[in-house]
């Protein structure tokens, strides 16, 4: 018996190129999604670590005379680039201009840098130095903060040494108009004093031992108006190479523990990059306290508090928000708090203490 066929179904054509555009579509989704998780979790490392060297940071001296960071680096293929800071404001520029992507300032500096918009993060605390002071000629008649009345004092802007002048000023009821301040880098502000363009100086060691040694006086002198060494990171930089800026504080761990196992070639590296006898290398080490908790906490921001209103009152920053806001976000203590010296040491890193 014969049996009919029943008549095949079919779907439109337009509903069929409907569904096929579906399905394309969600298949494009899908991919873009994937590649886009991808970015997220996998970057790009980058070939150049650009990181700087200042004599007032004698750990720097001790890594780049060493050569951890390139060895430690090598397998990633990472190459290392040194720039010299020859102050907290240079190294601050360098941040600014991201020629550098970690650098060495004051905690001083850094406040200025960040209230006044810089995206700078303190990782790490390389050391808690009494590193200025204001200084006079051995012939000078100056022995006194308020004898700067009405004297003019080489200092240079941004830096520890230009506020620890201010302070010093401030604590002797003198304000900055009642002197003359000439805004030049340190070492230009030690050989003003020296040729009596400027009846004082406001000192940066080690230039300051150094001018100590050939007789000049530290006629002031405030542990207190000093700030801690902070090394700090752009933020860019920490957010797209958090595993780098890790390796980098795991070497500062490791040169830290160095240096206090081997004082005396630290003096002597100290005294080579800064052109210095090792007397007055040593001197400024005497200054210099590398043994501290590196990671940046509470103690430093009282520290940046109680320097944070002069910014204000001297012009420095316009408002007093921007000083708190600064306070309130300036510091990343991940990758100090992770810290490992052993990690350089086990991935070859030389010297070990």
């Amino acid at each position: 018996m014969n049996r009919s066929r029943p008549a095949p179904v079919r779907t439109p054509r337009a509903t069929r190129t409907r569904a096929r555009i579906a399905a394309l579509t969600a298949v494009s989704v899908f991919m873009l999604t994937a590649c886009m998780e991808g970015e997220d979790t996998v970057q790009e490392q980058p070939d150049t670590l650009a990181i700087d060297w200042a004599t007032y940071n004698p750990l720097s001296l001790v890594i780049k005379e060493k050569g951890w960071l390139e060895e430690t680096l090598a397998e990633e293929g990472v190459d290392v680039e040194w720039v010299f800071s020859a102050g907290s404001n240079k190294a601050n520029e360098s941040l600014r201009a991201e020629t550098v992507d970690i650098g060495s300032t004051a905690g001083s500096a850094a406040l200025l840098a960040r209230a006044n918009g810089s995206p700078i993060k303190v990782v790490d605390l390389y050391s808690q130095p009494e590193w200025s002071a204001l200084v006079a000629g051995p012939d000078s008649d100056v022995e006194s903060v308020e004898d700067l009345a009405g004297r003019s004092i080489a200092a240079t802007k941004g830096t520890d040494p230009y506020f620890f002048l201010v302070q010093a000023l401030a604590e002797a009821d003198l304000a900055l108009d009642d002197v003359t301040v000439q805004n030049i880098q340190h070492a230009d502000g030690r050989t003003a004093l020296q040729s009596g363009d400027v009846d004082a100086w406001s000192g940066l060691d080690p230039i300051m031992a150094a001018a100590e040694s050939d007789g000049d006086e530290l006629f002031y002198r405030n542990l207190d108006f000093n700030t801690y060494g902070f090394l700090n990171a752009r933020e860019e930089f920490l957010e797209s190479s958090p595993q780098l800026a890790q390796t980098v504080l795991d070497v500062y761990a490791h040169a830290r523990t160095w240096s206090l196992a081997n004082q005396d070639e630290t003096v002597s590296i100290l005294a080579e990059a800064a052109s210095i006898d090792e007397e007055t290398a040593e001197r400024t080490m005497e200054r210099t306290h590398l043994d501290i908790d590196p990671v940046p906490g509470d103690e430093q921001l009282e520290v940046l508090r109680r320097i944070g209103p002069t910014l204000v009152e001297i012009g420095d920053v316009a408002d007093q928000s921007q000083v708190d806001e600064a306070i309130d976000t300036i510091v990343d203590d991940r990758f100090a708090a992770e810290a490992e010296a052993a990690r350089v040491a086990d991935a070859g890193g030389g010297d070990g203490a």
